[in-house]
């Protein structure tokens, strides 16, 4: 139970696919604007992450492993990513028109989202089992939506902050979102490399 508590909150805080790991940073600068639609984003991507994770952990093991079929693993991974975040898209299309106009062209782009198939392929380089992918799933998925909720924050904040005028906009945001790196970096003091 500890090993999963601490692939959870690895994956969540000391190896966050975002700050750490560099990975997703196009919905986390275009769907950072405001606070509800970075986490419709975020809890989007995290349903993507766990349906995903879950189909590629049992089409690899139990449908690729069984065929001997081990080489079309990449592409399985990526049929079932972009058949998953088709699902989620009609499921928010029917269930928030409004979020859906929010997230606009970012919500399709979870397919090409590079932390939804950078987190299958750790996965199975690292060889978890079914719980592992579970607690490390989950974990990468809330870290990634607390990154953009509180991004958002700032960013909604420094929207209304007297910014220099050479660091309106873009430049301030990547200011910004270097010090939440570095913010972040400083918990792998606490729990080391979890993942």
């Amino acid at each position: 139970m500890t090993h999963l508590l601490f692939l959870f909150f690895g994956a969540a805080l000391v190896n966050n696919f975002v700050l750490v790991r560099f990975l997703g940073l196009c919905p986390f600068l275009g769907v950072s604007n405001k606070i509800s639609s970075a986490a419709g984003m975020g809890l989007a991507t995290t349903f993507v992450l766990l349906i995903t994770s879950m189909s590629c952990y049992f089409v690899n093991h139990y449908v690729l492993a069984y065929y001997h079929l081990e080489s079309l693993e990449l592409l399985m991974d990526i049929v079932v990513i972009a058949v998953t975040v088709q699902l989620v898209e009609i499921i928010i299309y029917n269930l928030s028109y409004e979020l859906h106009n929010a997230l606009g062209i970012y919500l399709p782009l979870i397919t090409t989202n590079c932390v939804v198939l950078g987190l299958v392929l750790l996965q199975q380089s690292l060889q978890f089992s079914l719980s592992e992918c579970l607690a490390f799933t989950t974990g990468a998925g809330l870290g990634f939506t607390l990154v953009l909720v509180i991004f958002a924050a700032i960013r909604e904040r420094l929207a209304i902050s007297d910014v220099p005028e050479p660091f309106k906009n873009t430049a301030i945001a990547l200011v910004t979102a270097g010090l939440l790196s570095l913010a972040f970096m400083g918990f792998a003091g606490f729990a080391g490399s979890a993942a």
